[in-house]
């Protein structure tokens, strides 16, 4: 078979296994992208959680020998929940970001490019793949835009006509000379929507982002949140949307397409109370299957926190005197004092102040007296 006959099956194979877009482009490398990380790399604006060494992000050759071309793929996700419950007084509820709504994508986008890389070993003998999502070495989104299945945004996502930016994506590297498709032309305009209600400030300028501020990033860290982000979290437990909720080219993209992406509304925007004293065990039994577990239960337990703080709870105020006491992870501890000082009620002075006779950790003192000055604002 030659290989134009072998993509338009190709094609017609990943659209059967419910891929929503591909696309396909040379395995030169991101010479651009290159530049943008090193810049990225010298101002300190990345996460943490990417490949560290650049050249395996930008030079497709360096991660298989041979490579010709990347298919890229693309899984739409919805961006409207049915059902949805509402949190009211007494029953506050956190919210999971969509990207976090149903099965862990990493394992369905997956799923995808290991039938893709079956189906080529099966008509090409000495075919050699290399294939990733999320976590590889490659940029998906890099790869997505030259593919075509999208233009690179300024809220930094990629955004397709179809689906708008509501994608989960993979690629896979490959020996087969693939014809490659045409980059999408940059529709965002003069619309600077996402920049301009970015909570954090986290998007410096169209297509740049410092993720040390980024929303979605904070949620997934592990420490004490800094300061000045506690009171922009509101109830977000994991990820954040702002970027994708105000962008016009998303507006009517409800894509309800894959019933494994369907979430699960007491899932997606669980209660947050319980949340407090979740057993790993518990934890993993709900929410393991969701990408919004991957750090475990401490980052989402802090966020709960501080959402119970956004609302101020007084409800929450007893859960929250427990877990300042009992708890046996400072974080968890200091953030829990931070939280009852924001929210205030009876006995909480007194609380706090029996909390630094008896604490030893330092970062927590730092926290319980933050949480007593706060008090002072509400008395």
């Amino acid at each position: 078979m030659n290989v134009t006959d072998l993509q338009t099956e190709l094609i017609l194979y990943a659209k059967s296994i419910g891929v929503d877009k591909i696309g396909f482009t040379t395995a030169s490398p991101f010479i651009e992208l290159k530049n943008r990380l090193r810049r990225q790399q010298e101002l300190g604006y990345q996460s943490g959680f990417e490949e560290p060494d650049i050249e395996k992000r930008t030079e497709p050759l360096q991660l298989l020998e041979q490579a010709e071309s990347i298919i890229a793929i693309a899984l739409a996700y919805p961006s409207k929940m049915k059902d949805a419950p509402l949190g009211k007084k007494g029953e506050r509820r956190g919210i999971f970001c969509r990207a976090s709504w149903g099965v862990d994508y990493h394992v369905a986008v997956r799923e995808r490019l290991q039938l893709i890389e079956a189906w080529l070993r099966e008509r090409v003998p000495d075919v050699k793949i290399k294939s990733m999502v999320d976590t590889g070495e490659l940029s998906d989104r890099a790869v997505a835009e030259r593919a075509g299945v999208g233009w690179s945004a300024k809220n930094c996502s990629i955004i397709t006509p179809e689906f708008g930016s509501y994608v989960y994506l993979g690629e896979l590297i490959t020996n087969v000379p693939f014809a490659p498709d045409q980059p999408m032309e940059d529709e965002c305009g003069e619309c600077r929507l996402c920049i301009d209600v970015c909570p954090t400030g986290a998007i410096v300028e169209g297509g740049q982002l410092n993720a040390q501020r980024c929303i979605a990033f904070l949620t997934q860290t592990k420490g004490f949140l800094p300061d000045e982000f506690r009171g922009k979290i509101g109830n977000r437990l994991y990820g954040c949307d702002t970027c994708q909720t105000v962008c016009p080219k998303n507006k009517g993209k409800a894509n309800w397409i894959h019933e494994e992406f369907t979430p699960d509304p007491e899932l997606a925007k669980p209660l947050l109370e319980p949340l407090l004293t979740i057993s790993n065990k518990e934890f993993k039994a709900k929410f393991g299957h969701v990408s919004g577990s991957w750090r475990g239960k401490k980052p989402i337990q802090r966020n709960a926190i501080l959402a119970l703080a956004h609302f101020k709870e007084q409800q929450a105020v007893p859960e929250l005197l427990e877990v300042m006491k009992k708890d046996e992870r400072p974080v968890i501890r200091g953030t829990a004092a931070w939280a009852l000082g924001k929210i205030g009620g009876q006995g909480v002075r007194e609380a706090l102040l029996a909390a630094k006779e008896r604490e030893q950790d330092m970062e927590v003192l730092v926290e319980i007296d933050k949480g007593l000055a706060l008090l002072t604002e509400i008395e």
